[in-house]
């Protein structure tokens, strides 16, 4: 399975291997009700989660902040999806390829999670692509490493635990 070509000035990449097999790492990202407990970095929480798992799917989540505020947590549209091996969508569309509508807090991205075997694990690879340096950079000081890193930890304790 190849990467995209990654550009250091727009995207953002986190690469591990991690001990859970990608059939697991699969579901906890493709069912909702698998990837809800380890979405969002504790002590928030994912409230409600959409997968339409088709190219020009929705994928949706919201999430809910420690002081019990709401917030849409990703919303955008798959593009590509290779079973227990790649999943990627963008922001910048909604379902059906609709493009998005824009807000002031919008984040445009595209993501690309891919899972290769390695042992007995994976190794997961995450991508955020983004249109220009300054989405980049807003991107990764809003904590994408430790966000998604610490996101990733979850999906792990949650694989080895609940599926």
């Amino acid at each position: 399975m190849s990467k995209p070509p990654i550009d250091p000035k727009t995207d953002l990449v986190l690469e591990r291997v991690v001990p859970v097999p990608p059939r697991l790492v699969w579901r906890a990202w493709t069912e909702p009700e698998h990837l809800m407990p380890w979405f969002c970095p504790r002590p928030w929480q994912t409230v409600d989660c959409r997968i339409d798992l088709k190219p020009g799917g929705e994928f949706y989540t919201q999430m809910r902040s420690p002081e019990g505020e709401n917030m849409e947590g990703g919303s955008g549209c798959y593009l590509d999806i290779e079973k227990e091996r790649k999943l990627v969508w963008t922001s910048a569309l909604g379902p059906g390829y609709r493009p998005a509508m824009a807000r002031v807090h919008d984040l445009f991205f595209t993501a690309w999670i891919l899972m290769e075997p390695e042992g007995g694990g994976t190794k997961y690879t995450a991508i955020a692509m983004h249109p220009d340096e300054a989405s980049a950079k807003r991107h990764e000081e809003m904590g994408f490493q430790d966000g998604w890193g610490t996101a990733l930890d979850q999906l792990v304790e949650y694989a080895r635990t609940s599926l």
